[in-house]
């Protein structure tokens, strides 16, 4: 079986960022443009201490918004690890917070037959060979890079299998500054059937270029987005947050050009997650519930090849063997679809069976007589049965 097959199938995962910068909420990147200091990074790995740390109820949140995987940040910039690590000190388990919370979620993973994703950001703000770079500090690089190998040696050594290796953090530096290829080799040697993203510069399985925007390419391929407005971490507050229709609408355009989509929440700094993002996942996972049939093992239906727009006039397509599914954002009471070369025998709502009248000329078929109102608010799914 291919490595990949799981993957493609899913379709939709959960991303978890949560770490010393829960705590601020001023989102993940507070380190950089705040200029914190190290004694800064103290007081908050002094103050991490995530009681209600408890990733089964993450599990079991993605499990009610239909998402089939989940990845969680295990060291971000900051450099806190959320994992024992051999070669550092700042980590969860030799600080306030006392616990390896990377263990505690696999371990949850493993119970719930959830697949284990695993992040690690390739740089640290806190060493300043990374700033300097390998040409102005070569002896402080190679010390960083054997720092850096030596997490990620851990990583896949000390919990088992893992099913998917989600790297970032590679800019400006080369994919040979970073030794990409002897890190992933390393990795692979560890983890036969890891899935390895594509950002320690190296092409690996799947490609994540495309962030906060849906940018489709011609292989395998991942739109990565937070639920929130920008920030991936912990932001406090009512506003600029993803609707359950902006959530389905992203998920549905990037199937639509056979990528998986997977969408970020920022626990608090207990561990918990806010009862609004539950309440937006777990509309949508209503949605899916209805109409997953036309997301999960889908091929994609428009065309990756420019100039074609991301959407088109009424909203997306995918398509599986025998069936097309039409994604209806965008409520027409007709509508015709081009380039359709197999027969089509019947068409119907996916979400109440209902027959849907239409007809074929050539290759454009006519979707016609539509009600007055969507069935669905979010997201219309029209089923066609074809020949072939």
């Amino acid at each position: 079986m291919d490595r990949i097959a799981w993957w493609r199938e899913a379709r939709f995962g959960m991303f978890v960022h949560f770490g010393l910068y829960s705590i601020p909420g001023r989102g993940e990147w507070w380190m950089w443009w705040e200029k914190t200091t190290p004694e800064e990074l103290n007081q908050l790995a002094a103050a991490f201490k995530p009681a209600k740390y408890k990733p089964s109820n993450w599990i079991r949140l993605a499990r009610q918004a239909g998402m089939k995987y989940i990845v969680l940040t295990t060291r971000h910039h900051d450099g806190f690890s959320l994992f024992d690590s051999k070669v550092s000190d700042f980590t969860t388990t030799k600080t306030a917070c006392g616990r390896d919370l990377v263990k505690e979620y696999v371990a949850a993973c493993r119970k719930h037959g959830m697949p284990v994703g695993l992040y690690y950001s390739l740089l640290d703000w806190r060493f300043d060979a990374y700033h300097k770079g390998p040409q102005k500090d070569p002896a402080g690089w190679s010390k960083f890079i054997e720092y850096m190998h030596a997490q990620v040696e851990e990583l896949m050594t000390n919990y088992g299998k893992i099913d998917l290796l989600w790297y970032d953090g590679g800019w400006p530096w080369t994919p040979a500054d970073w030794q990409s290829e002897k890190l992933n080799a390393m990795v692979r040697r560890l983890q036969p059937d890891i899935l390895i993203n594509d950002r320690s510069g190296t092409p690996e399985d799947f490609c994540t270029k495309s962030e906060q925007m849906i940018t489709p390419h011609m292989r395998d391929w991942e739109c990565t987005m937070p639920l929130y407005d920008f920030w991936w971490g912990h932001i406090p507050g009512d506003s600029h947050y993803k609707t359950p229709y902006e959530v389905i609408r992203n998920l549905t355009l990037t199937a639509s050009h056979g990528g998986n989509y997977i969408l970020s929440i920022g626990p608090k700094p207990d561990g918990s997650v806010d009862p609004r993002d539950s309440r937006i996942l777990r509309q949508v996972g209503a949605w899916l519930a209805k109409n997953g049939e036309s997301i999960y093992g889908t091929s994609q239906g428009v065309s990756n090849v420019s100039p074609a727009p991301l959407v088109t006039p009424f909203g997306g397509i995918t398509r599986k063997p025998g069936k097309l599914y039409l994604h209806v954002l965008y409520w027409h009471p007709e509508f015709p679809v081009a380039d359709i070369k197999e027969k089509v025998t019947a068409v119907r709502f996916l979400e109440t069976g209902e027959p849907v009248s239409f007809s074929q000329q050539g290759e454009r078929l006519w979707i016609r007589n539509l009600p007055a109102k969507p069935v669905n608010p979010h997201n219309t799914v029209i089923v066609c049965d074809m020949e072939g």
